[in-house]
C-alpha cells in the first residue's frame, strides 16, 4: 500500500479544524481536492474516518485511531527528512562542536582560529555542555566532534588526546589568596567553591579531592550557567571558581587567576577529542588531520586513534 502523506497531513489538519472550507484555506488547496484526498485514505484503510454534516467534518471514532498513527508516521518523515538535511548540509561546508571550556584563550581558541584560516568556506557551530551531554550527542550524530577533559570508559569509538591546559582558580581581588603568586590545593578546602554543573567541574572536584585526601568540601554552590556569570559572582566575592587557562583570556572585574599547584608544579587536564568513526563529514576529517599536525607528539600517544 502506498500512502502519500500529503494526504495524512490533510487528515490531520481537517481534524484539527474541524471544517473542509477552513482546513482547505489553511493548506492553501482546494475544497474538492481536500475532499478527494480524505475519501482516497478511507478507500486505501476500508473505513470511515470523517463524519461529514452541515456543522462540520468531525473524526469517527476509528477516524481518531487512524490519526494517533497518522501523526507517528508524519512527524518520524519530518525527522528523517531533518537529520538526512543536517547531513547534506555538514558535507557541503558544516562542521559541529561540541566542547565545554572557555573560548576566551589557550588551544582550542588556536585551534579554532587555525580553522578558520584554513577553512574559511566550513560553518562552524559550536555546542556546549556536560561531558556526559556532549558523549551522548556525538553518539546521536548531533555533532561531529567534541572535546572533553576526561577519558570515558563507555566511550568504544574513536577518540583522540590533543593538548593540556593548566588549572587555574577564579578568585576575588580583594581575598588572602590574591597576594600568592601560586595557590597550593590544601588552601582551598576551606573556601566557598562555586561549582558549574557543566564543563569540568567535577572532573576539579575530584582533583581537590585527590590532591588533599579529604572528603567533598561542605561549602559547594552549584548553578547551571555560563562561565562568565559564575565570574560575575567571584568578582562580587561570593566565592571561587577552578577553572582551565582558557579562561583567563577575559577580564572580569574585581577577579584575579592564579595557577593551582600540587607538590610537582602546575596541576593540569588533558582534553580529548571524540568522533564517530561512521561519520563521513570530509569537514570532519579534515579538522582531524590538522589536530593531528597541531599536536603530533600527544597524537602518537598510546590511546590515541
Amino acid at each position: 500500500m502506498n500512502i502519500d502523506l500529503r494526504n495524512l497531513r490533510w487528515a490531520m489538519v481537517a481534524a484539527q479544524h474541524r471544517s473542509l472550507r477552513q482546513a482547505a484555506e489553511v493548506l492553501n488547496a482546494r475544497q474538492s481536492t481536500l475532499s478527494r484526498g480524505l475519501r482516497h485514505l478511507e478507500h486505501q484503510f476500508g473505513a470511515v474516518l470523517f463524519d461529514r454534516t452541515n456543522g462540520g467534518t468531525r473524526p469517527t471514532e476509528a477516524g481518531l485511531e487512524f490519526l494517533q498513527s497518522a501523526r507517528r508516521i508524519v512527524e518520524e518523515a519530518e525527522a528523517i527528512r531533518a537529520r538526512l538535511s543536517t547531513r547534506s548540509q555538514r558535507q557541503s561546508g558544516q562542521l559541529t562542536v561540541g566542547v565545554h571550556t572557555s573560548l576566551s584563550a589557550g588551544n582550542f581558541r588556536a585551534t579554532l582560529i587555525e580553522h578558520w584560516h584554513r577553512f574559511p568556506e566550513v560553518e562552524l557551530h559550536m555546542v556546549d555542555g556536560s561531558s556526559d551531554h556532549l558523549i551522548s550527542e556525538l553518539a546521536g550524530l548531533a555533532i561531529d566532534v567534541a572535546f572533553v577533559t576526561e577519558e570515558n570508559p563507555r566511550w568504544t569509538d574513536k577518540s583522540l588526546p590533543v593538548w593540556s591546559e593548566r588549572v587555574v582558580v577564579a578568585i576575588p581581588e580583594n581575598h588572602a589568596l590574591a597576594d600568592r603568586d601560586i595557590v597550593h590545593w590544601a588552601e582551598l578546602t576551606n573556601e566557598t567553591l562555586l561549582m558549574p554543573e557543566r564543563g569540568p567541574g567535577p572532573q576539579f572536584l575530584k582533583l581537590l579531592m585527590g590532591k588533599t585526601g579529604c572528603s567533598e568540601p561542605s561549602r559547594i554552590v552549584r548553578h547551571d550557567m555560563g562561565l562568565d556569570r559564575f565570574l560575575t559572582l567571584v568578582g562580587v566575592g561570593r566565592g571561587i571558581l577552578l577553572a582551565l587557562e582558557g579562561a583567563t583570556g577575559a577580564t572580569y572585574p574585581g577577579v584575579t587567576f592564579r595557577e593551582v599547584h600540587d607538590s610537582d608544579g602546575p596541576s593540569r587536564l588533558t582534553f580529548r577529542a571524540y568522533w564517530r568513526h561512521a561519520n563521513s563529514n570530509p569537514s570532519l576529517h579534515r579538522f582531524l588531520d590538522m589536530l593531528r599536525e597541531r599536536y603530533p607528539d600527544l597524537s602518537a600517544a598510546p590511546g590515541g586513534a
